[in-house]
């Protein structure tokens, strides 16, 4: 601890909460770093901790928690408990009317939800884990764990005109800070100190704790009873909760190998974004074209491309058995569709490279660019089709074949494009599906294996699982389910500091994301980076990248001229 801290224990106290909103990944982290480094600066001495609400980051419920940590501080070591400022005149002062007339401060009643509950379910679910537990649960586990406490359903609006089920209250949880959340793609929740407060508060409306193993609908109790109890302030003495809710049969970790479908339990859906319209005034020709020739499409909103397949089971329990949410699982399929205008204007502003490199790290292993209106037989219909743009198309057409691995299909126009969706729909309706017909044809269809969201921690652990998944058993189609895939895929979910860093070098002019790869690779993080420019000579720091990556070849390799744009950003960046 620093020795030019005026209030070293109560630093020390500060500095333990937030290493502990450290270990739990808590949001709490931001609130109590700026009290720390507030305590930290602090030059005044403290007499009572309720002083300390005068600096930037400490309200009057931080402060009410280092008073109670310097009571048992003082208790433990015998010492006088300082009285706060003003207190001793107040006891000395005039005892007349007015100080019989002065109203004694309400205590805040702390929040308490309701008996059975939304709420107050899912804090009775989270203690199955423990207070001491690193993971937390998952959305599919926790609901499980809850709903015999709550009288709503966590899947089923109560009331069939609204879209509002039980799971709602884990918004107020959060937003009380007695629930934090955490995790990539998969949600995890856990209970925060001030949630085991509540939980143990909670655990005196459970009658027969020793005796009942299980909720029960005949309750000994009233409910005037439980809610009174839930309402005492009076302190638990350290009680902890009872053992039958810690002993509720929930398995938070659940399965990580892949989860194989039976052959005939899903059918093969095609999934449309909500985007893909004929024009604003006719959004829905795409699907009802589609529909007459026999394939309805799902249309909702897709984080990554327009067009893709899932496998959707034909038992929607079949998915929440195994912990996991939805009833869908992403094929190795997904479409990019674009007009010959669109896709020159996104290569002209950057989002064609964008995209692709989005794609790559989505692990869809069959990626296709459908090039809608390609006609450039005529060089002067327009700039979408003049000669000028000819070797910029044919270009980055070559490219996305050569480089990426992806299949480009060129259709004339829009209906042409519909009729191309709905001949691959049907053919991977044979691949993925038992069918007698065909099968009398070929060999038997392809398996699908679902990996379970536990198992990824991030995209980068998603892609090197799929590699080593798909050469063990090639074969099979290796699919996460479409939540999963969509948290994955997403532009706006948390970004990792990887991600940042790649996105930070790609916005230098001409460097791509295999550029970019590369060059994260070998610096992994903006610090690293920085840092090796100002371990060298201002000479040298231009060529540092070039001569890093000349060993490379191709689109991979950076050129002596990008090299010294690079350091002109990174190389100053230290100063």
């Amino acid at each position: 601890m620093s020795e030019d801290c005026a209030n070293p224990l109560l630093l020390g106290w500060i500095k333990e909460w937030l290493d502990q909103a450290r270990e739990r990944n808590s949001k709490g982290v931001t609130v109590y770093k700026k009290a720390y480094e507030s305590m930290k600066a602090c030059p005044l001495e403290f007499q009572h901790p309720s002083q300390a609400q005068q600096l930037n980051g400490l309200g009057p419920k931080l402060c009410d928690r280092l008073t109670e940590k310097l009571k048992a501080h003082c208790q433990e070591h015998g010492l006088p408990l300082p009285e706060p400022p003003g207190q001793a005149n107040k006891r000395t002062s005039d005892t007349g009317v007015d100080a019989q007339l002065a109203k004694k401060p309400r205590k805040a009643r702390p929040y308490v939800p309701a008996l059975r509950s939304g709420a107050y379910a899912l804090i009775i679910g989270l203690t199955a884990i423990g207070e001491n537990a690193a993971q937390g649960m998952t959305k599919a586990h926790l609901i499980e764990a809850a709903q015999p406490y709550c009288d709503s359903s966590f899947t089923t609006p109560t009331d069939p005109t609204k879209f509002y089920t039980a799971w709602n209250s884990m918004k107020t949880l959060i937003q009380k800070d007695l629930v934090y959340e955490h995790g990539r793609p998969l949600r995890k929740y856990a209970l925060s100190e001030d949630g085991w407060e509540v939980a143990k508060r909670i655990q005196k409306t459970l009658p027969g704790a020793s005796d009942n193993p299980g909720p029960s609908t005949n309750n000994q109790t009233s409910a005037s009873q439980a809610n009174a109890a839930l309402n005492d302030d009076e302190e638990d003495d350290g009680s902890e909760v009872p053992q039958y809710i810690l002993g509720h049969a929930v398995n938070t970790e659940g399965p990580t190998e892949p989860i194989a479908l039976p052959p005939g339990s899903f059918t093969i859906q095609l999934v449309l974004d909500t985007r893909e319209v004929r024009t604003s005034t006719d959004r829905d020709y795409i699907a009802n074209e589609l529909m007459k020739q026999g394939i309805t499409p799902q249309v909702r909103a897709l984080e990554l491309g327009d067009a893709m397949w899932v496998a959707k089971c034909r038992d929607p329990s079949f998915m929440s058995r195994h912990g996991e949410e939805g009833d869908e699982v992403m094929l190795d399929w997904i479409i990019e569709r674009k007009r010959l205008d669109d896709l020159i204007g996104s290569i002209k502003d950057g989002r064609f490279h964008e995209q692709k490199f989005r794609l790559r790290r989505s692990g869809i292993k069959n990626v296709i660019y459908l090039i809608e209106e390609f006609t450039v037989t005529h060089p002067d219909a327009g700039s979408g089709s003049g000669p000028k743009y000819h070797e910029m198309v044919a270009s980055a057409i070559a490219s996305t074949q050569v480089v990426n691995g992806y299949f480009i299909k060129k259709t004339r126009n829009l209906d042409d494009s519909i009729r191309y969706l709905a001949r691959m729909t049907l053919l991977l309706r044979k691949i993925e599906t038992p069918s007698s017909t065909f099968q009398s044809h070929t060999t038997n269809p392809k398996p699908i294996s679902l990996i379970p969201s536990r198992r990824l921690s991030s995209t980068q652990s998603y892609l090197t699982l799929l590699d080593e998944l798909r050469a063990k058993e090639p074969s099979t189609t290796y699919g996460v389910t479409f939540s999963t895939f969509s948290a994955l895929s997403s532009k706006s979910d948390i970004l990792s500091l990887r991600d940042i860093f790649l996105k930070m070098l790609m916005c230098t002019r001409g460097v791509s994301g295999e550029k970019a790869l590369e060059i994260q690779r070998r610096w992994q993080t903006p610090r690293e980076f920085v840092e090796a420019y100002m371990a060298l000579e201002p000479q040298n720091r231009e060529t540092m990248v070039s001569a890093k990556l000349q060993s490379l070849v191709g689109r991979k390799k950076v050129a002596k001229g990008q090299s010294k744009k690079i350091a002109e950003i990174w190389g100053e960046a230290g100063k």
